[in-house]
């Protein structure tokens, strides 16, 4: 895993936009963002470390998702061009990536990011919490492939709502998600 600061430069999703400016994993923490490296190895002992993950969590369900040019065929680019649509969900989004890379941008909250845009660059093994109600958006890389599984407390759901003034920042997760990164940040003031 890595992080820094979107560059906002015009061009290809895929590719890095690095700005230079590279963000701790502390930072991330206080943004809500939990991050955990849980190698893939042969022996199988990281589906045994994904479970108890997923018992302190509360994740009863899982499932894979595989993003290629192959797999989706036609509506390839189309989907990538949705996921990578700012949007928020009601609830945590677990992504463990078993395969390939790709990137999650969140809105950095504070003064010191100005709702500007944080790029995390994934790879095989990383896995990421993101809390319910952070605006974000996904894309793969250059390499245009990625497999992750997906955790879900209850049944598997995800549901995006777009960011938009009118609904998305009064949704009672995004107030809830606000609420938790001020406590964060005021309590290490």
């Amino acid at each position: 895993m890595r992080a820094y600061v979107y560059d906002d430069i015009p061009g290809d999703q895929r590719l890095p936009h690095d700005s230079g400016s590279s963000i701790s994993e502390s930072t991330l923490k206080h943004l809500g963002v939990t991050y955990k490296e849980i190698p893939i190895d042969p022996q199988g002992s990281w589906e045994k470390e994904i479970d108890v993950f997923a018992k302190e969590r509360g994740y009863k369900n899982r499932d894979q998702i595989t993003v290629t040019p192959a797999g989706l065929g036609d509506a390839y680019e189309t989907k990538i061009k949705s996921f990578f649509d700012e949007h928020l969900h009601e609830d945590e989004e677990i992504r463990y990536i078993l395969d390939g890379s790709g990137y999650f941008d969140i809105r950095g909250e504070g003064a010191s990011y100005n709702d500007r845009w944080i790029r995390i660059a994934l790879g095989k093994g990383d896995l990421i919490v993101l809390p319910a109600g952070i605006y974000h958006r996904f894309t793969v890389d250059s390499a245009n492939m990625i497999t992750a599984m997906r955790l879900f407390q209850d049944e598997p759901k995800w549901t995006p709502y777009s960011r938009s003034d009118q609904t998305t920042d009064g949704r009672p997760a995004r107030a809830a998600y606000l609420d938790e990164v001020k406590r964060a940040v005021s309590s290490t003031a």
